[in-house]
């Protein structure tokens, strides 16, 4: 379903949910403090295009709970209530489950990016 399931996730979600990443990672770049959680962004937006065949990894350290703290507050809600939102309307139907459970997953993502990685399967 890899391949199949990232066109219809592209044309039915994904293409919202990446814009936002990569909306989110541009502001984050305009200051240069910000550009590390910017590119950060940008490689999940990259995960939020095309998720299907991937899975996240969580790790870290104290410098990535100090890191997802900050992110939590300024941009990790927004992104994370979104996802859960479009993932609550398309579960309601059988045929959007797994692209529902797949906004679900990018939504925990927005709440904890950093530590996080993506390995390919």
């Amino acid at each position: 379903m890899g391949c199949l399931g990232n066109i219809l996730w592209f044309l039915f979600g994904g293409f919202i949910s990446g814009l936002s990443w990569l909306v989110i990672g541009i502001l984050w770049c305009i200051t240069i403090i910000g550009i590390p959680i910017g590119l950060q962004c940008f490689k999940f937006a990259g995960l939020s295009f095309f998720p299907f065949g991937k899975e996240i990894r969580y790790g870290g350290g104290v410098g990535s709970l100090l890191l997802n703290i900050i992110w939590l507050v300024v941009s990790g809600i927004p992104l994370a209530i979104e996802s859960a939102i479009i993932g609550g309307v398309l579960c309601l139907t059988v045929i959007g489950i797994p692209f529902g459970l797949q906004h679900f997953k990018i939504a925990k993502l927005a709440l904890m990016p950093f530590g996080a990685t993506i390995e390919q399967h």
